[in-house]
């Protein structure tokens, strides 16, 4: 009697333990079907008003409308966005806090190895690419140059003389300018600035000779005359200035250089809420509305999502932080 008491109490635990994994299962299944079930944070690591902040923005309000709940924007600038990654990689992976990020986001490990206190792959799942933004190379117009294969040759006529200015140490431009100047066997002068708007105005004051910049800021004064696209780093001539050759066409060979902003989730996202965050984000990138605006800003929608995205970032970090050992960049 008292060993069918104890079989019968084993199995009564048993039938306990197996209700309560299943009532576990079914709440969290129950939880990713109706996500978001709350507003849900967008972190951006930038100040408000620039093009990671203008885009995410843009994002939130589509995600939101698509959703059904809000999408808070909270800007964590500062740190080379580390602020804001660390803030989204020791977040819950609930779908509830996620990263609003740019290309800046695969330059962490190659500029603050060991001191950062997160993975920038690992720690995070890379969700969706949706915009772009290709490099351009331009020159001041006092710059006696008017093709790539001009530039190039008065850079080799004249090593260290020709400046190409960048928003700073360890920037997308800063990158983007070493690459190709390895790849070419130049020896362009790096002079860092703080942002990228005193590059602009010190390039239409003539201080400067050159900076391979994101299109969209310098769109303006491509259009205006007051500075000259030499090349535009992507495989395709860009619609937005569509007389500006690529570098491969201009001489320049398999160059390119773009910068991505996209949505990055913590490590361990499940999948229900994956999906429901991609197939949000392909739609964004597929309106002709928000297509209008990226362009606008020298932009252009863009998708990748899942693996490919993931492989992407992936590819990024092992890339600059290659370029950065090489070049020994280092950061304060």
């Amino acid at each position: 009697m008292r060993h069918e008491l104890k079989i019968n109490r084993s199995l009564a635990f048993v039938h306990a333990a197996l209700s309560a994994i299943a009532f576990t299962a079914m709440s969290s299944a129950m939880a990713q079907s109706a996500y978001p079930a709350k507003p849900v944070k967008l972190v951006v690591g930038f100040a408000a008003g620039g093009p990671t902040d203008v885009v995410a923005r843009a994002f939130a309000d589509h995600a939101s409308k698509a959703l059904g709940q809000p999408f808070i924007i909270d800007n964590k600038p500062g740190a080379g966005t580390i602020i804001a990654a660390q803030a989204v990689a020791s977040a819950p992976a609930d779908g509830y806090t996620l990263l609003f990020g740019a290309t800046n986001h695969t330059m962490i490990p190659a500029l603050y190895q060991g001191r950062v206190k997160f993975d920038a792959v690992k720690s995070f799942r890379p969700l969706c690419t949706v915009a772009g933004s290709p490099t351009v190379l331009v020159v001041a117009l006092s710059l006696p140059v008017k093709t790539l294969a001009d530039y190039q040759a008065k850079a080799r006529a004249e090593p260290g003389r020709v400046t190409a200015g960048t928003a700073g140490v360890g920037s997308s431009g800063h990158f983007a300018t070493e690459v190709f100047a390895r790849a070419q066997g130049l020896q362009l002068n790096h002079v860092p600035y703080k942002g990228a708007a005193p590059v602009v105005t010190d390039l239409m004051g003539g201080q400067l000779d050159s900076s391979f910049a994101t299109l969209g800021s310098v769109l303006p004064q491509i259009k205006s005359g007051k500075l000259r696209a030499l090349a535009v780093g992507a495989s395709q001539r860009s619609a937005l200035v569509p007389d500006v050759p690529t570098f491969a066409e201009a001489g320049g060979g398999n160059y390119a250089a773009d910068v991505w902003y996209g949505v990055l989730a913590p490590a361990g996202l499940p999948e229900p809420i994956a999906q429901a965050l991609e197939r949000t984000a392909a739609d964004f990138a597929k309106s002709e509305p928000v297509a209008e605006k990226l362009r606008s800003m020298g932009m252009e929608p863009e998708s990748v999502c899942g693996n490919a995205f993931a492989g992407r970032v992936a590819q990024e970090v092992t890339t600059y932080s290659q370029i950065a050992k090489a070049l020994d960049l280092k950061t304060d």
